[in-house]
Parts: structure tokens; C-alpha cells; sequence
């Protein structure tokens, strides 16, 4: 095909100018609040951190040490409910932990405490309530119990469980090697912790595993119906900080005289029961 020429005037005339860019629109000033939440699943995708050693190094976790050894064929087992504070909820409970920073300041010796709101990288945490104690199943046993648990859940008929706080309180965990600043909650309506205790207790007992709060000798393998054995309201709690050091007389008094008002208004909501097997997480919703 021949090339067609063209006059100068031509070229000119359709060199048109290009027309301007469209006007950007005003950008919308988006707030926290616009933001729609995350869906729940989202949260349990990346529940668990980076494992950044074979062994255990309490080096690596401010001091910690791991509960439970590392073990090819044991699967580290929690079972527990667990809370997404609102930004609003978030900002109140950080204010408590400052306050209780203050009270333990005044204290001889001062423990030095780590808040259980943010992770060493900055980010949020949520919180819970446990409901086992850290356990271990063997790999075999991970399917029939995760089974065996949701089946006396959803057999319950156990409904979304709404608490409010009570106290502050130090607790320690079972090896005395931490203790925990907690938030005491008060017992629901229908009694739904206890309930779910129960029913948890029992499920970890038909795998051998040891009951949280009871006694094993008090926990009926054959009972499922989810009704309690025992009245363990005064146990449960949120924890909001940790210390290496337990914290003395003095500092336990200075942490239960408090003033809480400021979370007299929290209404605390669980709508599902969380069981954390190894890195995998399942979450049973409550009716």
C-alpha cells in the first residue's frame, strides 16, 4: 500500500487540541466509623503469629515461656469466646490499663506490666474468655474431638452470651509463671458460662484431658446436656495485662479499689465459641 501524503495544512488542522482532563471529585473525609467491619472468618485467618523459632526462646516473647513444649504429634488445644472491642470500648479499656499503670506505681515493688490490647507490632488484639485450659490432643484425636464438641454445642441450644465487668482482679495462670490483670464479669442471665464450661469440661474429658476451674473427679463423662455441675462464676474473667512478677499485696489492693464506672456501661457479647487446634481455629456459632 502507497503512503498518501499530506499538506501541511492538513497535518495542522487535525492536530486538534486533546480536550482537558476531567475534574477529580472531591474526596470524601472517610472516619473509623464509615469503615465497615471485618467479617469474623477474616479475623481467624491470621489469629496466629509468625513462628519465628523451632524452640522455645522466652527471649523471642518478652520472657514467656511456652505452656506447652513443642511436641511432633501434640496439637496445643484452647477452647474459648472471644471479644472484638469497639473503637469506643478500645479507648476505655486502654484508659484502665493506664490508670492501673498509675496505682501500680505507687506500689513497693513495681511490677512491670504488658497490655494484652496490642500486639508487638502495634496491632489490635482481641480478647476472651477461656473456657479450657491450654491442652493437647494428639493428631488422631483432632477431628473426632472438634466433632464431639461442635455436635454438644449446637445440642445445647445455648444462646449468644452477654456479661458486663465486675471487678479488676490478678489472677496467675496455672505454672505460676505469669500473672494477669483481669477484668472480672458477672454472671449471665441464663448462665451460659457455666454452661458452656460444662460442656467444654465434659468434651475434654472423653479425650483425657484435664477440666478447667472443676475438679476432674466432678466431671461426668456421660453427662452432655450442658447444665453445670458447679457454680464457677467467680472465675471467669478478660485479661487486659500481663506481668512476670507476681504483683504484691499492696498492688493487688490498689488494682480491686479501682474506680470502674467508666465500664459500668459495656454490655460484653459472644455469639460464637472459638476452639483453637494447633495454627487451625473453628468457630461454633451459640444459637
Amino acid at each position: 500500500m502507497a503512503l498518501v501524503e499530506y499538506s501541511d495544512s492538513e497535518s495542522e488542522s487535525s492536530a486538534e487540541p486533546s480536550p482537558p482532563p476531567p475534574a477529580k471529585k472531591a474526596r470524601k473525609n472517610t472516619t473509623p466509623s464509615d469503615i465497615p467491619p471485618l467479617p469474623a472468618a477474616f479475623h481467624d485467618l491470621y489469629a496466629t503469629s509468625t513462628r519465628v523459632s523451632v524452640s522455645d526462646d522466652p527471649s523471642l516473647h518478652g520472657g514467656r515461656k511456652r505452656a506447652i513444649p513443642h511436641v511432633e504429634g501434640n496439637w496445643p488445644t484452647h477452647l474459648y469466646l472471644e471479644w472484638y472491642p469497639s473503637n469506643e470500648e478500645f479507648a476505655l479499656l486502654s484508659d484502665t490499663i493506664s490508670q492501673m499503670r498509675a496505682q501500680l506505681g505507687k506500689a513497693s515493688p513495681e511490677p512491670e506490666i504488658h497490655s494484652l490490647l496490642r500486639s508487638d507490632l502495634g496491632v489490635r488484639l482481641p480478647l476472651h474468655i477461656s473456657l479450657s485450659r491450654p491442652v493437647v490432643l494428639r493428631t488422631e484425636q483432632r477431628q473426632s474431638f472438634t466433632t464431639a464438641f461442635q455436635t454438644a454445642i449446637r445440642k445445647s441450644n445455648i444462646e449468644a452470651v452477654t456479661t458486663t465487668v465486675e471487678t479488676l482482679d490478678c489472677v496467675s495462670n496455672f505454672e505460676k509463671t505469669r500473672w494477669f490483670y483481669v477484668l472480672r464479669v458477672n454472671r449471665p442471665a441464663d448462665d451460659s458460662l457455666n454452661r458452656l464450661l460444662g460442656l467444654s469440661n465434659r468434651s475434654l474429658a472423653l479425650f483425657d484431658q484435664p477440666p478447667l476451674y472443676a475438679k476432674s473427679t466432678d466431671v461426668d463423662r456421660k453427662q452432655v446436656s450442658g447444665h453445670p455441675s458447679g457454680d464457677y462464676s467467680r472465675c471467669f474473667h478478660i485479661s487486659l495485662a500481663w506481668s512476670l512478677t507476681e504483683p504484691s499485696l499492696e498492688a493487688r489492693e490498689r488494682i480491686a479499689s479501682m474506680d470502674l464506672r467508666s465500664l459500668g456501661d459495656l454490655d460484653i457479647r459472644f455469639d460464637c465459641v472459638k476452639a483453637k487446634i494447633g495454627n487451625q481455629i473453628s468457630s461454633i456459632p451459640l444459637s
